[in-house]
């Protein structure tokens, strides 16, 4: 694959850790839907959620490795101890669970696309993301990853994801900023011991808080972010 420049207007970001201290506020969804709700969607939904909430339509890239896995674990659990399967657990098991949810709690029926792409997923999503709005630059585009570590009784997982969430709405109407992101090829020289970030979430989220560069490094390539600010 080629190298990748590409840069995308920021108008609103939103993270949301797994080590949270308190739950996310979900008082926008009914109670029913909320309750069922597993700890991956509430948290994807919460920076959904503040980064679209005052936008009446918005294209949806979601993004995750392992997405709602630990459902569909319990759901094999549950067939393995010869028992029912909820119905309700078997339709928010899917990987575009968040989308269809947030879709419907909006009343929103603008495009909305799901990808998954190992530990690299959130890169991709933000290319995917870009090439949305170059299509369409009058339409806003919403970003959301989301992502959890998988469940021990798959054993050890190669560079694991952290768990979390981010939302990153891209719209040139309302832009604060711009994230220039390259993917480059990885070079025969290049060095895993100095890349401070241990996954693409951390390193893009380190990027907009502190608006400066920051990089992560895969098995085959090189990420890269870097904040400018303005128009």
């Amino acid at each position: 694959m080629p190298d990748l420049h590409w840069t995308i207007p920021v108008a609103r970001w939103s993270f949301w850790p797994a080590a949270a201290s308190a739950a996310p506020d979900l008082g926008f969804i009914e109670p029913l839907t909320r309750r069922r709700l597993s700890t991956l969607s509430r948290a994807a939904l919460k920076v959904a959620h503040d980064c679209g909430a005052h936008l009446p339509a918005v294209r949806l890239v979601f993004a995750s490795r392992h997405g709602e896995l630990r459902r569909t674990t319990d759901i094999l659990h549950t067939i393995d101890a010869g028992k029912t399967v909820s119905p309700t657990s078997f339709s928010l098991s899917v990987l575009n669970t968040m989308t269809g949810i947030l879709g419907i709690v909006r009343g929103d029926r603008t495009a909305a696309s799901a990808l998954s792409a190992g530990n690299e997923s959130l890169g991709y999503a933000l290319l995917e993301a870009y090439a949305q709005y170059a299509t369409d630059p009058s339409s806003p585009v919403l970003i959301v990853f989301a992502d959890e570590p998988a469940d021990a009784t798959y054993g050890p997982v190669e560079a694991e994801v952290e768990g979390g969430a981010l939302a990153i709405l891209l719209d040139a109407s309302a832009q604060t900023g711009r994230l220039a992101c390259t993917r480059a090829a990885l070079s025969d020289h290049a060095d895993p011991s100095r890349m401070p970030f241990a996954s693409q979430s951390a390193a893009v989220q380190h990027c907009l808080e502190a608006r400066t560069s920051s990089e992560w490094q895969g098995t085959t390539s090189t990420w890269q972010w870097c904040w400018h600010e303005g128009a």
